[in-house]
């Protein structure tokens, strides 16, 4: 086929493929890594009797892609930095472009190597030798006069004992050959830090030692550091929340007159046939509520827990309260991800259905994982009468209300059975009320109540109550803030 063929190929076409590159001879496209469809494919193929790595550029942005991307790859190669060999590459006017890579067998990105050890404490060795590797990478990067735009984990591959930079689409150049200026290091490490959780943040002054060992030529002050991870995280927070309910490489999105549904894409399989019948699978499941206003069950699916949640219209008055505005599923659902995002602890948001008659709402549904950890009541109520929790368990608190004040985040519901234990830590569920706050005049008075509400879970003259009413901070608005 056709390398123009390729914008009709949607996100899934069927493999393998026979690709003609002018000039270059054929290509056979054996599996895909990444797709943007109907404007980049990339992925593992067969050229010329060897294996590569393929990245083809269709559409109509296919001519300032193609030069993007070969732009990037030569400025790497050119400064000496380690990547994947640049074999052939060429475009044609109305067709695309294409670049063909040396493949890295067995490489592991250090995205993948991350996730292997995100149980684990934050400076862990293990995880300090990932954080340390990419920061030195990203140092070399700087230090020829270059910066990664899209800068995360997933862009550095281990191969064979080394650590290659790739998606050269995302490299740019400020003077190459010369160390890259205070400014731009400040904020290219802004959107570095920014890919993970805020509770890294205490510990960015120590782990920056790595990536001065390499490239010493700034003094990095802290604070304005801070201040552009802030601004980057701010901004990756905003894009991600944008996804939410756009088709794109995470979800799979279906809208129209009778229905919206918004379903992770690698769930998309797993889920469909309870997504065709939610009120079956809700009946065949077991009953965790029976309410007026939802309507919650555990369903099994395999070797795996689900939970179901649906929220009910009550009557024609309630219904004409909520068909115009979003369902509380997609509220949940939003704030489910929102938390996901942000490193805070609730089970995994996966699916969210509103069923609409002529695109206004009526019955919605949330899909998420099941939690099955035990609720902060019962937990605390097997400590013997006078002892208290153990101290990891009252640190795990300490630290979700540290995270709910640091993003401004009020729960809406705080009893004791909307945080359970797992994993080591607390997570919350119940997500129906809960609010990221802009201003902190608004936070202060929702994150009083939250904290009364979560104190009144125990009798006020209790050591326990008194234990955590002196652990737990809180907050007073300031004037216009």
């Amino acid at each position: 086929m056709r390398l123009a063929s390729l914008v009709d190929a949607g996100r899934t076409p069927a493999l393998p493929l026979l690709i003609e590159l002018k000039g270059a001879g054929s290509i056979q496209l054996l599996s895909l890594l990444r797709v943007l469809p109907g404007q980049r494919y990339v992925g593992r193929a067969q050229w010329q009797g060897r294996e590569v790595l393929a990245k083809l550029l269709v559409g109509d942005k296919a001519e300032r892609h193609f030069a993007r991307e070969l732009r990037g790859v030569q400025l790497l190669a050119e400064q000496g930095l380690k990547t994947p060999e640049l074999l052939v590459h060429g475009s044609m006017p109305g067709e695309g472009g294409w670049l063909l890579f040396e493949f890295l067998a067995d490489a592991c990105s250090l995205g993948d190597a991350w996730q292997s050890v995100a149980h684990l404490a934050w400076l862990d060795d293990a995880r300090q030798q990932i954080l340390g590797e990419a920061l030195a990478a990203v140092a070399g990067l700087h230090r020829q006069g270059l910066w990664q735009e899209d800068l995360h984990l997933d862009n550095l591959l281990r191969h064979q004992g080394g650590l290659y930079l790739i998606d050269g689409g995302g490299v740019r150049a400020e003077t190459p050959g010369q160390p890259l200026s205070r400014d731009r290091v400040l904020a290219n490490l802004g959107v570095f830090f920014a890919q993970f959780p805020s509770a890294l943040d205490p510990f960015i002054e120590e782990l920056l030692v790595h990536y001065l060992l390499v490239n010493g030529e700034h003094a990095l002050p802290l604070e304005a550091l801070l201040k552009a991870v802030a601004k980057a995280r701010g901004s990756r927070l905003h894009q991600f929340m944008g996804k939410l309910g756009r088709d794109c490489s995470a979800f799979c999105v279906w809208r129209g007159a009778s229905r919206l549904q918004v379903v992770r894409r690698e769930e998309e399989a797993l889920l469909a046939l309870l997504l065709a019948d939610p009120d079956a699978a809700i009946a065949a499941g077991q009953s965790l509520k029976l309410g007026g206003s939802s309507t919650v069950a555990r369903v099994d699916q395999g070797a795996r827990q689900l939970v179901i949640k649906r929220y009910n219209i009550k009557g024609m008055l309630h219904w004409l309260k909520r068909f115009w505005r979003p369902s509380r599923a997609w509220h949940s659902w939003c704030e489910g991800n929102r938390l996901s995002f942000l490193g805070i602890a609730t089970p995994k948001p996966l699916a969210v259905l509103e069923c609409r008659t002529l695109w206004l709402r009526r019955r919605s549904y949330l899909v998420t994982e099941h939690a099955s950890g035990v609720d902060i009541i019962t937990r605390f109520a097997s400590c013997a009468p006078g002892e208290l929790p153990a101290e990891a368990e009252l640190r795990a608190l300490d630290d979700l209300f540290a995270a709910l004040l640091r993003e401004r985040i009020s729960h809406g519901d705080l009893k004791g059975t909307n945080i359970l234990w797992q994993d080591g830590r607390w997570m919350l569920i119940d997500l129906d009320a809960m609010q990221q706050h802009r201003r902190a005049g608004s936070f202060a008075p929702a994150y009083a109540k939250d904290r009364a509400r979560f104190l009144r879970n125990w009798p006020q003259d209790s050591t326990l109550y008194q234990v955590l009413d002196e652990r737990l901070p809180s907050v007073v608005a300031k004037p216009n803030s």
